[in-house]
């Protein structure tokens, strides 16, 4: 057993690093600490609220010519409620071979392993051809404002580079399948929704204009339409490797069998079922609702939260009037207000960051088989595909560690990631460096 590595994690986790989004949470500066600990060398401290701290390295590389790697891991965590959990969630306890705690899998764990394949070139221990990023930043589980958004745009000398590897790293789905690389993540148009109405007293309320009847008339319209689906080249490639049995990949690759394809997977596997919906249509979740002043009073506005997320080449224009089309059968107007305008985000895997990767899966797992993996979630990853830097995300897992279980421990209780994955994954992280762009020792 990597001891270090093992021991890097655990106290990244009783670290406690929670984000809930507050201006005084995260307190990140605590894992900044452990890290510069670990590495012997204080690095560069951003610190744009306190507390709030990212950790940088730039090592220089002997070849300008040669390409960049940015190792960016996030060190916040999401909040945690203790109930529900057998284990301590900042106690990192070892229980049967697997590492337990809130962040454990996201992300931790890549925290830990980043930090240990850069530790020799952070020490000048080993010199690389071309520079070498290793960026431990704040605040993604907030949106990543107060961390990676601001070192790309304050500090790209700092931290830009031709290519990036962080989250998310998937298991394999079944296996004989191939080894999943998060090339690209859905785009984000969170927006509010917004009825109006005419107060009145709630004891009368036949012929009132009641903003919240408005809202839950939509809603429903809205949520009991299904949501555009599409398939693209990546989503083919991807199921071609999952090892599934044929007829259900063939379904899961036409656009008019898909949706049947997923209820079938959700017979047994449901959460394998929501990535696959995810990956494959716009998801729309009305998440937060509030509407009136008082319980006796007709409501005279009401407002939702939306999560929404597009797949490849779907916009703000589209995603609104999506909207307002399947919103407007319940006869009121629906003001629809952007919370955010994020377009999905893509990286190519004609690299040279991909060759590199298949080598060392190659040098560890003796074949070089990767499909590209669409991430339904937001990154940090997309601040630097906006600057033109190839993204990924890549891991290596034990082999009872499926695809559907590390999904549903990311912000879930018993959050835990087994010693043997976080050892493969380090192993695969010090390969990749060395095919990159090392030329060895010095």
């Amino acid at each position: 057993m990597n001891s270090e590595v093992i021991e890097l994690l655990q106290a990244l986790i009783r670290n406690a690093c929670v984000n809930t989004g507050q201006p005084d949470s995260g307190q990140e500066r605590r894992s900044v600490a452990t890290l510069q600990d670990f590495f012997g060398v204080q690095g560069q401290v951003f610190e744009p609220a306190p507390g709030r701290q990212s950790l940088v390295y730039r090592v220089a590389g002997t070849d300008p010519s040669a390409p960049s790697i940015a190792l960016v891991p996030h060190i916040d965590v999401v909040p945690v409620e203790p109930e529900g959990w057998t284990q301590d969630p900042f106690g990192a306890d070892i229980v049967d071979g697997f590492v337990y705690g809130r962040g454990a899998v996201d992300m931790l764990n890549i925290v830990a392993a980043f930090a240990y394949a850069a530790r020799p070139y952070i020490r000048g221990e080993v010199r690389p051809r071309g520079d070498i990023v290793f960026a431990a930043v704040a605040d993604e589980e907030a949106g990543g404002m107060k961390g990676a958004y601001r070192l790309v745009r304050d500090h790209w000398d700092l931290v830009g580079a031709d290519y990036l590897l962080t989250e998310v790293a998937y298991p394999k789905v079944t296996t004989n399948a191939a080894i999943p690389v998060a090339m690209g993540e859905k785009g984000s148009y969170f927006s509010r929704l917004k009825t109006t109405g005419v107060p009145a007293h709630g004891s009368a309320p036949f012929g009132t204009d009641n903003a919240l009847h408005k809202m839950v008339h939509a809603l429903h319209n809205l949520l009991s339409t299904p949501t555009p689906s599409a398939i693209g080249t990546q989503w083919v490639d991807f199921v071609n490797g999952m090892g599934l049995d044929p007829e259900l990949a063939d379904a899961l690759k036409d656009a008019d069998r898909v949706d049947d394809a997923i209820s079938v997977i959700a017979e047994t596997d449901p959460v394998f079922a929501g990535y696959v919906h995810a990956s494959t249509h716009l998801t729309i979740s009305a998440n937060q609702a509030r509407a009136g002043t008082k319980s006796n009073t007709v409501a005279d506005r009401a407002k939702t939260e939306v999560d929404i997320r597009s797949l490849p080449g779907m916009d703000r224009g589209s995603v609104d009037g999506y909207l307002r089309e399947t919103m407007q059968a319940a006869g009121s107007p629906v003001e629809i207000e952007p919370r955010s305008n994020n377009p999905a985000t893509i990286s190519a895997t004609n690299s040279a960051l991909w060759e590199a990767i298949a080598n060392s899966v190659h040098d560890l797992e003796n074949h070089r088989n990767l499909v590209p993996a669409l991430m339904p979630v937001a990154t940090d990853a997309r601040f630097w595909r906006k600057r033109g830097t190839v993204a990924y995300g890549v891991g290596l897992y034990d082999e009872q560690t499926t695809f559907s279980d590390l999904l549903s421990r990311f912000h879930g209780r018993d959050e835990r990631i087994s010693i043997e994955s976080v050892e493969r994954t380090t192993a695969l992280y010090e390969r990749i460096l060395q095919h990159l762009n090392t030329e060895g020792l010095r």
